[in-house]
């Protein structure tokens, strides 16, 4: 049996992080040493680049991008219709919700502030921005041109709410189809009857589909991060090192803003719970989260920290700590608008006050739309930046440092889940524990 165990052990396959790792490294190794010792403008780094690290990169974001609608609008309607029958959105249920809007919108405001300040992006050779522009995809190229279609001021507003859900899925219109989302999840708050409940488990059933089929994709990451990496250390050099230093950095540095911060003030005047005390009994859940880089999978060790570590009312802790670990997601919004933003910098897209208005209002929703599916982000990032004309190929760049980014953000999304419990929980502590 020892023996047995041991060939299992030894035989069990690279971690996909470690994959991708590896990927990223060996890519812009191999990048770099072009750039350097040929560079960027000779013939056969242009066709290289043109014929097969670029289509291998696009193939991959075409993969993504076929998911994204189904992925976004499944996770949306099922976080919000796991809220539970109507008595269960009264008194509990809009505290939280209310709750997750404003911190939510207070995460990605503060990343907002950083990357407007710190400009992680800026910097960038202009003149090889704009090569890399003209080497977009056809996807990116097709979604960049969309944007300039796009409806302004109190156009835009109306067209959140869509004529067409069908309509404004096929055109990527991101901000209808969450609208949809959310207004179909309500509904199915709403209505109790067997047929809604059967149409409850279907897109239950799409948004389990589209996290397996997302997970496949994600298999290929480390060969696209591998043939991104090499297109852009060989077209940008060493400055996109530096850069991307920079960007890590700064999302970081948000993270523990947001968490020391943000939690402190609303835990002591909102919760009239110790922050002390908060970040000391929270220790468990908070190791087990940045371990697992996954707010499901550390949902028991978050529900258990919540009644014994914290002393919240079960019946409190154990529906906002179920519903945050689906829709309570700061550090997903954090991480989303600063990547955006980093990106628009990066390549030189000037983003006005109305387009990073809209870029916070759609993270607040991604952090809803996003959570517990494998690597949701990214795509809502690449769709986000496809709004507001900022090249999508750009993820690439993201996802050699994703997994520990995703490992500190998670780390953010519990710890703000137990927050929350605890801040919904002020005037519940007497009330009958279920």
């Amino acid at each position: 049996m020892t023996e047995a165990h041991a060939t299992t052990q030894g035989k069990k396959k690279l971690p996909l992080h470690w994959k991708m790792a590896i990927g990223f490294f060996a890519g812009l190794l191999l990048g770099m040493f072009v750039h350097y010792s040929a560079g960027a403008d000779a013939g056969w780094v242009q066709w290289l680049t043109s014929t097969v690290t670029q289509p291998a990169g696009t193939l991959f974001l075409r993969l993504i991008f076929m998911l994204v609608i189904p992925l976004l609008f499944s996770a949306l309607v099922v976080g919000i219709a796991e809220m539970g029958d109507i008595r269960a959105l009264g008194r509990v249920g809009w505290r939280t919700l209310a709750y997750t809007v404003v911190v939510s919108a207070i995460a990605v405001l503060i990343g907002l502030v950083l990357v407007n300040w710190l400009q992680p992006g800026a910097g960038v050779d202009r003149a090889a921005a704009q090569q890399m522009l003209a080497e977009g995809s056809e996807r990116a190229q097709s979604i960049i041109s969309s944007t300039a279609q796009q409806p302004k001021g109190m156009d835009m507003l109306l067209s959140i709410v869509p004529d067409n859900v069908v309509a404004a899925a096929s055109n990527n219109a991101i901000l209808a189809v969450m609208f949809f989302a959310l207004m179909l999840g309500i509904g199915l708050v709403a209505t109790r009857s067997e047929a809604s409940d059967t149409l409850k488990r279907g897109i239950e059933g799409l948004f389990e589909v589209s996290m397996t089929l997302i997970g496949m994709v994600i298999k290929l990451a480390p060969y696209a991060v591998f043939c991104f990496m090499f297109n852009l250390a060989a077209l940008f050099g060493w400055d996109l090192l530096v850069r991307l230093g920079a960007y890590v950095g700064v999302v970081v540095l948000a993270l523990a803003l947001h968490m020391f911060v943000t939690y402190s003030l609303a835990l002591k005047f909102v919760g009239n719970y110790s922050p002390v005390k908060f970040f000391k009994g929270s220790q468990e859940a908070m190791v087990m989260a940045f371990s697992t880089a996954s707010s499901n999978a550390t949902l028991p060790t978050a529900l258990r920290v919540a009644e014994e570590e914290l002393g919240l009312p079960k019946r409190v802790s154990r529906f906002v700590l179920t519903v945050g670990a689906t829709a309570n997601q700061n550090g997903t919004a954090l991480f989303e608008g600063v990547t955006v933003l980093f990106l628009a910098q990066f390549f030189g897209v000037e983003l006005s006050l109305a387009q990073q208005v809209t870029v916070m209002f759609v993270c607040i929703l991604g952090g809803i739309g996003t959570a517990g599916v494998p690597a949701g982000s990214l795509p809502v990032v690449a769709l986000i930046c496809g709004m507001v004309g900022v090249p999508p190929e750009g993820i690439g760049l993201i996802l050699g440092v994703d997994r520990f980014l995703d490992m500190c953000r998670t780390t953010l999304n519990v710890t703000g889940d137990l927050a929350a419990a605890a801040v919904v929980s002020r005037g519940e502590v007497d009330s009958p524990a279920g």
